[in-house]
This record gives C-alpha cells, structure tokens and sequence, in this order.
C-alpha cells in the first residue's frame, strides 16, 4: 500500500523519482504526485496512474532533491487533492506519509482553532501544517520536526522537504516500512527495496520511532533523538527479477516461476537421506514435548498457506494448531502462554495486522517465528526467529510462487518438527517435495488447456470451489485468485456443506470447480460433485484421480500433505486466463496492495 521515493544528488530527480514509483507500482494505488526543490517547493500531483502524472510534470521542472508518491486510498477518496505530496498554509513544507496518524482528528482541531486551513479530507495534512505550527514557534526546521514527531501517534513513513533546509530529506519511521540506499550519484530512500535498487545495494534500516537527514550524508537519530550510528547492509538482489523476460504479464511470468522458486526455497533444508534442518533457526524435543498449541497467524494468501501448515503439523506432529487471521487475533482474546509455539507468516514481512500479533504474542510469553519473503523486513525484527522463503520479487498484487514457498516452508517445518519429535526419517514425504518442481513444470506445461476453458468461462457471474480437508484448503485459495483478478463473485466450502445451504445457490449452467487430490476422501466428495451436477452445473476437477468427466486437470498423484503445490497451479492458470479474456490488469487489480501496511 502507497509508494514513497526520495532522492538527494547530483542528477535530476524528477527522473529518478518517476522510475522509483514505477518500480512500485506492485504495492497497489490510486493517485500519485511528486515535490521538487528547486528555490522553491514545487509540487505536481494527478490522480489514476504514474503516467498521468508524468503528463502533468513541466519540462522545466528539475532539481537535485525530491521526494514522491503512490497513494492508496484510506482518508478521503482518491483525488488529485488527497493525493500527496500535502503542503502547509505557506508551503513551507511538503510531505509524503504511508501510515495511518490516528490522532489527526485531535490535531487537526487544534490547529483549526489556531487559524490553520486544512483542503484535503487526508488524515497526512495535519502533518505539514503541524510543522509549520512548531516552526513558528520555534523558528528551527529541525525543532519543529521532533515536536511534529512527539505529537502524532500511529504508523507512519514520512518525508519532509523544508523551504528552509534546501538539499536536505528529514526521514522518519514507526511501524511503516523505509529503507535508505547510497547509491554512486546520491542518497535514495524509499518504502521498499524495488524502488532503488537499479541504484544502490547498500541499504540502511531504520527501526521504529528513528529518524534521520540526508544531505550529502545520513545522521540518524533514535527517538529521544539522539544521534547514534547505524550500518549499512548489502542486499545482493539483482534488477532483472523485476522485468518481465518476455512474459506478457508479471503473474504469468510468476507463475512459470513456481517451480524454481520451491528449489531455491527448500534449498539446504531438505537434502536426500539427511535430516531437515533450517540455517540459524533450531527446536529441540524438549521443547515440542512442552508445547500445547500452535498458533499460525497470517492475512489472505498467507492464511491459506498457514491452513496447509495446520493440516501438515496435525497430521505429523500430533500437537493441535490453530489457524487465525490476523486482523482478529488481537481481538479475541487470544489464550496463550510458554507453552504455545507461534508462526506468523506475511510475504512483505510488512503486514500491519500480522506484526501487530507478534507484538501481542511475543507479550503474552508464547515463543515467535516470522516466515517472510523479504530480508530486513519489520516481522523479522519483531520476532524471535525467521525463516525466510526465497521466492524472489513478486510483483503481481495476486500472490502465486509466494504461496508455493510458504507452503514448501510450513510443509518442511512440520517434517522437521516431526523427525525432532517422533525421531522418524518420512524419506518419501521428502523424497516427493525434493521432486515436486518438475511435477509443477509439467502441470503448468498445460497452460493452453486452462486458457480454452477460460473462453467458456469469462463471462459468469458466480463460481463456487468445494473440496475436503486439504483440497478444501486449495479451493480457498483458488477462490481468492479468482477474485482478486477477475472480479467473479466464487466462494470456497467444504464439499459437505453444500448441502446444509450454499446448494440453493446452484442452478443450470453455474460452474463448480472441485479438488480431489486425497484418496480417503475422494468418493465423498465426487458425491457431494454429482449433487450439484444433478441440479444442471457445469462441473471442473482438479484431480489426482482417474475420472472420467469433460472438464477435468489432472495432476501427479502426491501426499495429500503436499498436494496443495500442484494443485492450486491449475487453479491460478484459470483465474489468470478469465482475468486475461475480460481486459483487465492481471499485475494491478482494483482496491488491491501488495504491501497492506494499514490495520
């Protein structure tokens, strides 16, 4: 959610902010805008898209320093006023913000009643008129930034170009992701890594409540603001993961990528004939022999792959897990003690809701793990230990070789936790994951049958996708593909409810996308399929199975344990190419952030 950019430098940042954005165009927005310095402050916003903004940028417009943005509605609807950059009654100052300030209203009072002007409806301008408050006052661009800091609460990455501090970006951070990047022609600072790093691979984190101005140099300060020092990391990612290498679009491209991503995910933690073991990360049988309970905590995709790491742990582990979204894990009243181990689980690592319950339990006493895709992200920071998956970039919205990798972790975590517990070796469930990224290449191979049955399906209105136990767990999250792409209403059940209500909704021609991967179960939900096929739908397996139906994606027959990795392949394919058919932005679908770094 929302893009920030900043440069200071030797070359036109105008040009370097503009690429900056584009880079994060993944994180979802809905109006962009940019402030440069050059002897005076000079601000271009637009709302839509970056290149509607890059149409309104004046070609005289050039200058060392700036800072820019992507916004993604929260406060006010999206507009070209509540796009940022915001500016103070006497434009003074000019700011960018990602975050939610939750005492705006209070502010925004107060400085109604002192003569201020407020014309946006954006939570963000009470920040650059709080400034010119305290500057005011103080008539010090650096007092007045700490007093701003001191007074508003909540999450926030923030940067601030001041009249009277020409070539110089006051950075500040809580809860909200920013990196800081030197790069050979200047000093970047960005939310995400992606935007700068063509630029630079010698990044500065700040942590919660830091600040910092960049001029020629960085002086960081820690929220007592106090100078203190800090040192650069290395991230040795390379540019050419965020291109496109021929592919029409990012998720496709991601998609095709699958089975690569699971090797360089599973790499040294499952080799043949060895015992599972993950690098600085380890549990002992005492210590499983303690636990009660698992909690796994995730939003959207990463829930989904959390309830496959539920179905792995209780099948092999033996102790219960419970699955909980995170936005309501804080809310109710979560029962937990030393005696519960708890996996957290957020592509970005910047997931509010996810961080905010590692906060709650890590208080509440229970041991923490983070299994993120991004080094140096706020999660790892806040939990005990990571597991990093090693997906690569993902820049579709629609999370796909993400999904694969948490799954391929939460799988292999469950192995792990079983050899440590029950001191057995499970060489053919091992056997069978070391060999599932040429399984995957081949099931997605068959990507021009899922396009055919796309042609048929682009038009309807409401799909449903049912399955049992671990194929149920696959339908929600081919549910989700579908309609965070497509914008086609689907809805996931287990197989047998269908009968107990959602079958009212079945009628001649409705599609039902069916999962059958498990043996033990396949008869009863192959009768729960001719339920639906009696009340005239049109019915679409994805199978392990030999069946003889006209819509059928059969895929090699695996551990039910594991089938969640093929499976869901056939199912995004779909969505994918349905999406594709009715014209729309696979990369970049409506209301969607790839990074939701708002509660």
């Amino acid at each position: 959610m929302c893009g920030i950019v900043g440069y200071v430098g030797k070359n036109n940042a105008v040009l370097k902010l503009i690429k900056g954005l584009k880079n994060l165009e993944y994180r979802g927005y809905d109006s962009a805008g940019i402030a440069i310095y050059n002897k005076n402050i000079e601000v271009v916003k637009e709302k839509g898209r970056i290149s509607h903004l890059e149409e309104e940028i004046p070609a005289n417009l050039v200058g060392n320093v700036g800072i820019a943005h992507t916004r993604w509605a929260t406060h006010g609807v999206p507009s070209k006023i509540n796009a940022h950059p915001h500016l103070d009654n006497h434009k003074r100052f000019a700011v960018v913000h990602n975050g939610i300030i939750e005492n705006y209203l209070e502010i925004k009072n107060f400085l109604e009643q002192k003569g201020y002007n407020f014309i946006s409806d954006t939570d963000t301008e009470v920040i650059p008129v709080l400034l010119d408050y305290y500057y005011e006052l103080h008539h010090d661009v650096l007092i007045a930034f700490q007093k701003m800091l001191k007074k508003i609460k909540g999450s926030y990455a923030i940067l601030v170009l001041a009249f009277d501090l020409p070539n110089t970006i006051l950075v500040a951070k809580n809860h909200s992701p920013m990196v800081i990047g030197l790069g050979y022609d200047g000093i970047y600072v960005a939310s995400d890594i992606p935007a700068i790093l063509e630029y630079t691979k010698d990044f500065y984190f700040l942590d919660d409540e830091e600040s910092a101005v960049i001029t020629d140099k960085i002086v960081f300060y820690n929220k007592d603001f106090e100078k203190i020092k800090k040192t650069s990391k290395k991230i040795d990612w390379e540019m050419d993961e965020t291109s496109k290498n021929g592919y029409e679009d990012y998720m496709l491209k991601e998609i095709h990528e699958q089975p690569s991503a699971l090797i360089q995910t599973l790499n040294g933690i499952i080799c043949k004939d060895k015992p599972i073991s993950f690098v600085n990360f380890k549990i002992d049988k005492k210590y499983l022999e303690s636990l009660r309970q698992i909690y796994i905590v995730a939003c959207g995709t990463a829930m989904h792959a959390g309830l496959v790491g539920k179905y792995a742990m209780e099948n092999l582990v033996r102790i219960p897990v419970s699955v909980v979204v995170a936005s309501e894990f804080r809310y109710q009243n979560p029962i937990i003690d030393n005696n519960t181990l708890c996996l957290f689980i957020s592509q970005s690592g910047e997931t509010a809701d996810t961080i905010a319950a590692v906060k709650l339990a890590k208080k509440m006493g229970a041991r923490t793990i983070a299994i993120t895709n991004v080094f140096e992200s706020s999660i790892t920071r806040e939990a005990d230990d990571t597991i990093y998956t090693h997906a690569g970039f993902e820049i579709a919205v629609a999370s796909t070789k993400a999904y694969i990798s948490q799954v391929g972790i939460v799988v292999a975590l469950a192995l792990y936790m079983a050899e440590t517990l029950n001191g057995l070796k499970y060489e053919a469930l091992k056997t069978e994951l070391m060999d599932l990224p040429k399984f995957m290449s081949d099931v997605i191979s068959n990507e021009n049958v899922y396009h055919k049955l796309a042609l048929k399906m682009k038009d309807e209105e409401h799909l449903f996708y049912i399955g049992r136990g671990n194929d149920y767990n696959i339908a929600l999250e081919g549910s989700l593909k579908l309609k965070e792409i497509s914008y086609i209403h689907s809805e996931a059940y287990p197989a047998g409810e269908l009968k107990h209500g959602p079958i009212a909704l079945i009628d001649k021609g409705t599609y039902v996308v069916g999962i059958i991967t498990d043996d033990k179960i396949a008869l009863k939900t192959l009768s729960n399929l001719e339920e639906v096929k009696s009340r005239g739908a049109n019915i679409i397996l994805v199978t392990n199975q030999k069946l003889k139906e006209e819509n059928v994606f059969i895929i090699p027959k695996i551990s039910s344990i594991l089938s969640p990795i093929l499976a869901i392949i056939p199912l995004q394919l779909l969505a994918y190419f349905i999406a594709k058919e009715k014209g729309l932005d696979v990369d970049k679908p409506r209301n969607l952030a790839k990074s939701v770094t708002v509660e």
